[in-house]
């Protein structure tokens, strides 16, 4: 049983992109982004299925020119799962997006005219029920900006923020969530701990640009994981240089560690020493292969040897203590009278965690049914 103390979020404001709600405690939202070209309609949805299948709550897709809304108007109709329209400078391209369907807006009202055409945008919106999503980035702050400041810091992405929130403010529109990301770990979470103090908005939070997969996720958990662990944020993106299923995969993979949110096999393995009774390293990494698909929530324990291996059994949903050439196997904590040949510990496990995955679903479904009655 966890016994640590839950995290006490951030009080802010419920909004909705799609159905999905952020903010006001509604779960973490994970999204990505697309990197297909957008008007390669056909790539583009079948990365935003693979991403939905992978767990992904919201898409973003880039939308930068006028021409490509027509793309994005034909990938809406052919996915069920809230996007998001990536634009910039261009208010003629947020109009064309809401007339077609987009679920969220990310966009700098600042930076796309005079005050007008801004306007026209804001009404929009509220027209077609569409939230913003005001987007402050280290790299692409406003000139004045970084004269002022000289270069990107905490108060000059908050004042950069403000500024676009006092346009929505003026115009009484509330629908909005703002992010002020940086591809430095400390400046991102300085400038979100000064937004959150200002602000009662949802804020999406992620450490943008942050690199390949390795360096970017060791900063993205460090940062996203600060954060959350104060109770600010509302939706993460781990945004990598990778395959863009890999930062939902890490995504829910930060939640999880916090408690916050849980989705699919949580391993929990030791690294492994001299006194391992079979190869655990390879037999954690072909699991969590074969076991991609599974999304119900379990934490599986696989040890090599007696010193942690019961401890940690104890309390997974599966657990595998190494021994010599049999190990023992639990459920919910509760040691089997059988044990697992070592030689055949990958194809075991996988029907024991599939079988389990069924049970625990099945006893989801009963639940819900009875509920209905």
């Amino acid at each position: 049983m966890n016994n640590e103390k839950p995290i006490i979020r951030r009080k802010s404001k419920r909004i909705y992109v799609g159905t999905v709600p952020i903010g006001d405690e509604a779960p973490i939202s994970v999204q990505s982004m697309t990197n297909t070209c957008t008007n390669n309609v056909n790539a583009t949805v079948r990365q935003i299925e693979s991403l939905k299948n992978a767990g992904a709550d919201i898409v973003r897709i880039s939308v930068p020119h006028i021409d490509t809304a027509k793309a994005f108007n034909l990938i809406k109709q052919k996915v069920n799962i809230p996007l998001i329209a990536d634009i910039h400078f261009d208010y003629r391209i947020a109009l064309k997006v809401a007339e077609y369907g987009a679920d969220c807006l990310r966009i700098n009202p600042g930076n796309i005219g005079n005050e007008k055409r801004i306007r026209m945008v804001v009404d929009c919106a509220k027209y077609n029920n569409i939230p913003i999503r005001i987007g402050v980035n280290s790299g692409s702050l406003e000139k004045d900006l970084i004269n002022k400041y000289l270069k990107p810091t905490p108060e000059a992405l908050v004042e950069s923020a403000m500024r676009h929130v006092n346009y929505l403010d003026r115009f009484n529109f509330d629908q909005f969530k703002v992010s002020v990301k940086a591809s430095t770990v400390s400046l991102a979470v300085q400038s979100y701990r000064l937004l959150a103090k200002k602000i009662d908005q949802p804020l999406h939070i992620g450490i943008t640009e942050s690199g390949s997969i390795r360096n970017g996720t060791v900063k993205s958990s460090i940062g996203i994981g600060i954060l959350l662990s104060e109770g600010i944020g509302d939706t993460i993106r781990v945004s990598l240089a990778a395959n863009p299923i890999e930062e939902i995969k890490i995504g829910f993979d930060i939640l999880n560690s916090l408690n916050l949110r849980s989705r699919g096999v949580n391993f929990i393995a030791c690294p492994t020493c001299s006194r391992q009774e079979f190869d655990v390293i390879g037999t954690v990494n072909e699991l969590e292969k074969r076991l991609d698909d599974i999304s119900t929530p379990m934490d599986v324990s696989i040890i090599g040897c007696i010193v942690n291996g019961p401890g940690e059994a104890a309390i997974s949903t599966i657990g595998l203590t190494g021994g010599n050439k049999k190990s023992s196997i639990y459920e919910d904590g509760l040691r089997s009278k059988d044990k697992i040949d070592n030689n055949d510990i990958i194809n075991q496990l996988e029907i024991r965690i599939r079988n389990k995955a069924l049970k625990i679903n099945q006893n989801i479904y009963s639940k819900i049914s009875l509920l209905k009655k």
